[in-house]
């Protein structure tokens, strides 16, 4: 089997918008690496579960908005009495809209702000207090290359994903002290259903492809090890980093 079988034995993992794409690769890849996993989402998450289940794994599902405190309250409630703790939140619920910049309004700047950076901060201060009790935890927090990239008509999308990274700097600093890790994963584009449903056709893919090191779109499964490695012991020394894994598409 590869990846780190039996690394997150015994430990709990939280996903958010863990229903579909890359949310559900995250979900299972922790699952088959022995993590007991939440899968959290305003959708219908059943299908991950089924797919854990199926394959050995322990996974239920529960509703959470990550945008409302009190849904994320309720799921953190939830986790702790399905099992007592939660050691590794992954923030990855948010929205990719393409809007141009004539036609962005504030209503959509905000609706794409509260979803990709105001949950980070909601889900983070529901979940971070019991790692700090416990002197463990990993929250791996879901940016984008896009923040490095010059791409039209994703203004709001950008910023809220550079707020992402800055989000995650600043909370490394405030947790390392209780043990607890913060990162930030910037995947490139990657092939999901949604990416698929919005560039299929288009010559996007092939664009982007093109100006990657590694010269095909990624896949799920390509962005999925970094995120299982940030949770694992070995990573205990890795903290308020942004890791890019885009097959080379931004080079440091």
């Amino acid at each position: 089997m590869s990846g780190f079988p039996g690394a997150h034995a015994g430990r709990v993992a939280l996903v958010t918008g863990a229903a579909a794409g890359l949310g559900r690769a995250y979900a299972e890849r922790l699952a088959r690496d022995g993590a007991q996993v939440v899968v959290a989402d305003v959708s219908d998450g059943a299908a991950t579960v089924d797919t854990i289940t199926a394959a050995g794994g322990l996974a239920v599902y529960a509703p959470g908005d990550v945008t409302s405190v009190e849904s994320m309250t309720a799921l953190r409630d939830f986790t702790y009495s399905e099992f007592g703790r939660c050691d590794i939140l992954v923030n990855n619920a948010g929205v990719h809209p393409h809007v141009t910049w004539d036609e962005l309004d504030f209503d959509e700047w905000r609706r794409v702000m509260t979803i990709n950076l105001d949950s980070m901060f909601i889900a983070s201060k529901a979940f971070a207090p019991g790692m700090q009790s416990k002197e463990f935890g990993r929250i791996i927090n879901i940016s984008s290359t896009t923040v490095d990239l010059v791409q039209p008509g994703f203004v709001h999308y950008i910023a809220s994903k550079a707020g992402v990274v800055g989000f995650t700097r600043a909370l490394a600093t405030e947790l390392g002290p209780y043990g607890v890790t913060v990162n930030a994963v910037l995947p490139g584009l990657t092939k999901t259903a949604s990416i698929a449903a919005q560039w299929e056709g288009t010559p996007v893919l092939d664009q982007v492809a093109s100006m990657q090191a590694i010269k095909r779109i990624a896949v799920p499964s390509d962005i999925e090890g970094t995120i299982s490695f940030l949770a694992t012991d070995d990573a205990a020394w890795i903290t308020g980093q942004s890791i890019v894994v885009d097959g080379g598409q931004v080079r440091h």
